[in-house]
């Protein structure tokens, strides 16, 4: 069998979870330096070059696998998405449609950050305006993230999944962190 024709490997092993197609511990914490590489070198396994001379199924094939693999790091290498697919892996969904956080005063929070957000274009230095709401805003989700690791290390995974509520408030406030800096520097003489 050549190696056109060889089979394609690991990365199609759809059945495996993200974590074991990267060799990670199924763990929050995980190596990112280690899951660098591991994707690098599933890419090259998968590259489309290696396939030339393969048939139209291995070439499908190849092509598939390296989108799960894609799909797979992505996942892995975002702290929301990561712990998303961790609670996933334990049968416990997030329905980004329907369910949202239920704390109150967090709810009430999040409105007051999007107004000091809004008012940042306003301040006499939105630089330095946009600076301070990052750091608090980057402050908050570096907590829910240790609060999401304490959930899911005691077990308590109504709590964690709370957490990932949460956490897609701040995901959505970080980018418009950066809509509004872009907006910023647009406008600079």
């Amino acid at each position: 069998m050549s190696e056109q024709e060889a089979p394609i490997g690991p990365a199609l092993d759809f059945g495996r979870d993200y974590f074991a197609l990267l060799g990670q511990p199924r763990e929050f914490r995980i190596d990112l330096e280690a899951l660098s590489r591991a994707y690098r070198a599933l890419q090259a396994d998968l590259h489309p070059d290696r396939f030339a001379q393969a048939s139209e199924q291995q070439r499908r094939l190849a092509v598939q696998g390296s989108s799960h693999v894609n799909e797979a790091y992505a996942t892995l290498r975002d702290d929301t998405r990561r712990a998303r697919y961790l609670l996933s892996l334990r049968g416990v969904e997030v329905d980004d449609d329907r369910a949202t956080a239920s704390d109150t005063a967090f709810l009430m929070d999040q409105m007051e950050l999007r107004e000091t957000l809004e008012a940042v274009p306003e301040a006499a230095d939105p630089f330095a305006a946009l600076d301070r709401v990052t750091a608090d805003i980057e402050a908050r989700h570096h907590a829910l993230i240790e609060a999401f690791e304490a959930a899911w290390a005691a077990g308590d995974l109504a709590q964690a999944r709370e957490q990932v509520l949460k956490l897609r408030f701040f995901n959505r406030l970080r980018d418009e962190l950066e809509r509004i800096r872009e907006r910023l520097e647009d406008d600079l003489p």
